[in-house]
């Protein structure tokens, strides 16, 4: 099956967000076709989560998973170390004092 370029992705994450009034924002820009895609959750009390895309061995479906969470400041660190290894990477950051980031809803795994 052929897969979205990850320019597309975002864009149409950003419009589904934007279509529930959560605030979000481009932090980095990666490869406009290949790149993979970062989310940080920012829920504005300083916590915050990064959820990264994989693949869940058993079922072979892309799933979203904690890459790290708690203090808002650690998780920015861990997304810099992420950045060092991956310059292509996109990082989107949500901000939503509800926890909302949509990432369960159909076709954004």
């Amino acid at each position: 099956m052929p897969r979205l370029t990850a320019r597309f992705w975002v864009d149409a994450y950003l419009t589904r967000l934007r279509l529930h009034d959560i605030p979000a924002f481009v932090v980095a820009h990666g490869d406009d076709t290949a790149g993979a895609v970062l989310v940080k959750l920012a829920t504005l009390d300083g916590k915050a989560r990064a959820l990264t895309r994989s693949f869940d061995l058993a079922t072979g479906e892309r799933v979203w998973t904690d890459l790290a969470s708690g203090d808002e400041r650690e998780v920015d660190a861990a997304i810099s170390r992420q950045r060092g290894f991956d310059p292509d990477l996109w990082v989107i950051e949500v901000e939503d004092r509800a926890g909302r980031h949509l990432l369960d809803e159909d076709g954004l795994a």
